[in-house]
């Protein structure tokens, strides 16, 4: 395989891994939010508090994950250059 195929590669499972992310984040605030809005009956409110929750979590993780991949990057092309 080409060094140009391989970091194509890398590159799409990085993409995914960030709408994954994104996505099950989401999921996860919203559901948790429903059930407890069905348990304490209290809906929409604790539904819409933890679908807000769940997308802030999702953008605290694609920040994360972006910086994580730009400083190893940026430690391979230190590396390339050495």
């Amino acid at each position: 395989m080409a060094s140009k195929d391989r970091q194509l590669i890398k590159s799409l499972g990085f993409l995914s891994g960030i709408g994954i992310s994104m996505v099950v984040a989401t999921l996860m605030g919203l559901a948790i939010g429903y059930y407890l809005d069905k348990w304490l009956g209290t809906s929409p409110w604790l539904t819409l508090l933890f679908l807000l929750f769940g997308v802030v979590a999702g953008f605290r993780n694609i920040y994360i994950l972006t910086d994580r991949e730009l400083k190893r990057q940026q430690k391979n092309d230190d590396d390339d250059r050495q």
